[in-house]
C-alpha cells in the first residue's frame, strides 16, 4: 500500500475534524427548536389549567371553607327542625283523633251501662209487680172481711199493707179528689151542682207499683 506524505494526511485530518464538527452543530440546531417547542407547550397547557375561570381567585382559605361548612350545617339543622315539627304536628294531630274516639266510646258506654241498668230494674219492677197484682184479689178479700170484722182482721190487713209498702205499693186516696181516668175508673156516676167531676166515693181499692197504676180504682163520681 502506497503511503501518503506526511502534509497530506496532516491535511485530511484536519478536513474530517471540520466535517465532524460541522455534522454535531447541524445536528444540534435541528434538535434545539423542537425541544424548544416540546418544553414550551406543556408549560402553557399547565398555566392554563391553573387559571381561575372569570377571574377569580383559584385559592380558598380555610376560613371561606369553614363558612361554607356552617353555612351546610345550618341548611341541615333548619331541615331537620322543621322535619320534626311536622312529625310533632300529624302526632299531635292522631293524638287528638283518638283522644276523641276514646271519648265517644266512652260515653257510648255510659249511656250503655246506665240504658242496660234501667232495663234491670224496669224488669224487676215488673217481675214484683206481677207478684203484687197476683196477691191483689187477696187484698181485696182481706178488705171486704174487714169490713165486717174490724177488730179480727185489721192487724193483718195492716201487716199486708206494711210489707207491701216496703216494695214499692201504694194505696190511691182518690175520696173526694178530682177524677182522673188514669188511676180511676167510674162505674156509676150521680147528679150534683154540676162543678168539676169528683170521686164521691171507692168502691174498690186502686194501687200504684213504684210510681205506676198497678190497677185503676173503681169508684162512683159525681159533680
Amino acid at each position: 500500500m502506497t503511503e501518503l506524505p506526511e502534509e497530506e494526511r496532516g491535511a485530511a485530518s484536519d478536513d474530517a475534524t471540520t466535517e465532524s464538527t460541522s455534522l454535531t452543530e447541524g445536528a444540534a440546531e435541528q434538535a434545539a427548536p423542537s425541544a424548544g417547542t416540546a418544553a414550551d407547550g406543556p408549560v402553557e397547557e399547565d398555566l392554563v389549567g391553573l387559571a381561575p375561570a372569570n377571574g377569580a381567585s383559584a385559592t380558598v382559605t380555610p376560613v371561606e371553607a369553614a363558612d361554607e361548612d356552617v353555612a351546610e350545617e345550618d341548611v341541615t339543622e333548619d331541615e331537620l327542625a322543621t322535619e320534626i315539627s311536622h312529625e310533632i304536628a300529624e302526632l299531635a294531630a292522631q293524638r287528638d283523633q283518638y283522644k276523641d274516639i276514646a271519648q265517644r266510646v266512652q260515653a257510648d258506654f255510659e249511656n250503655y251501662r246506665k240504658r242496660v241498668q234501667q232495663q234491670v230494674r224496669d224488669e224487676a219492677d215488673r217481675a214484683t209487680g206481677r207478684l203484687a197484682g197476683a196477691l191483689l184479689p187477696v187484698l181485696d178479700a182481706t178488705e171486704a172481711a174487714y169490713l165486717r170484722h174490724p177488730d179480727e182482721v185489721g192487724p193483718l190487713l195492716n201487716v199486708m199493707l206494711s210489707e207491701l209498702r216496703k216494695q214499692g205499693l201504694e194505696t190511691l186516696n182518690l175520696q173526694d179528689q178530682p177524677f182522673d181516668p188514669n188511676v180511676a175508673k167510674a162505674v156509676a156516676h150521680e147528679a150534683g151542682e154540676g162543678g168539676e167531676v169528683v170521686v164521691a166515693e171507692v168502691l174498690r181499692s186502686g194501687y200504684t207499683w213504684n210510681g205506676r197504676t198497678l190497677r185503676p180504682a173503681m169508684v162512683r163520681t159525681r159533680d
